[in-house]
């Protein structure tokens, strides 16, 4: 169970957010719990959730080890301060940002080199949904990316699905219609690395996941966890997702 700040949140209003969760969820044995704020909060929820068993992520990465790179961080950086897991290529940097399917492999090697855990991010435009061009789309983004990777190097992935239509939005993917994107990504980890690889693999779902909604999404074989955006900047909406 992720969860991704986006661009929210102060060091104090970090620090007080993790008083009041880190005791609601001590007791989740069922999931890793990990929590993705912007950079400069990295240190305050380092030090906040020191001890419990609440994990810290990175937003974004750059490729690169070093160099005259203004604005970014490097893979190696966010390991040193202590940072686990690292989200690449979420919806809003491929459409902000330009991010591609080739840049967020480069940041997944990158990351898995300096011991980090990526999430990487695939998903569909509404405009792709309704031309019937989502499997087109989230298969063109695993194939580009994702496929790319040595066996070794996959293993040590996530996977989180998001639908754009429903980040942000209210929407939410039927339970049903995540499970079918998520049997489809789980298809094309089967054809690439095998059927133990595609089976290992923790696809999550993300997409205005809320407390009344993440049982029936929980409930499908092949959905594996979530990437949680604005549920998780409550300390008590996240963690009643989280013990869902």
């Amino acid at each position: 169970m992720a969860g991704n700040w986006k661009m929210y949140k102060t060091p104090s209003e970090t620090a007080a957010f993790f008083e009041r969760f880190c005791p609601l969820v001590q007791d989740a044995a069922h999931c890793e719990i990990v929590i993705c704020p912007p950079f400069v909060d990295l240190d305050a929820s380092l030090q906040a959730a020191h001890g419990s068993n609440v994990e810290i992520g990175a937003q974004n990465l750059h490729w690169a080890k070093e160099g005259a790179y203004t604005g970014e961080v490097s893979a190696g950086m966010l390991a040193a301060v202590g940072c686990q897991w690292v989200i690449v290529a979420h919806s809003e940097r491929r459409q902000y940002f330009g991010e591609t399917d080739e840049t967020a492999l480069k940041k997944i090697c990158a990351a898995l080199d300096a011991g980090l855990k990526p999430i990487y991010c695939v998903g569909e435009h509404l405009q792709d949904r309704e031309a019937g061009k989502t499997q087109h789309v989230v298969g063109l983004q695993i194939q580009n990316c994702a496929c790319k990777l040595a066996p070794e190097q996959f293993q040590r992935i996530a996977i989180a699905y998001e639908p754009v239509w429903a980040i942000g939005t209210g929407k939410v993917a039927t339970p049903e219609i995540a499970a079918e994107a998520h049997s489809f990504i789980r298809g094309k980890i089967g054809e690439a690395f095998g059927a133990a690889a595609a089976t290992a693999c923790r696809i999550l779902y993300g997409g205005s996941v809320k407390p009344d909604n993440v049982a029936g999404l929980m409930a499908q074989e092949d959905i594996d966890g979530a990437l949680v955006g604005g549920a998780s900047l409550d300390a008590t909406t996240f963690s009643a997702i989280v013990n869902f």
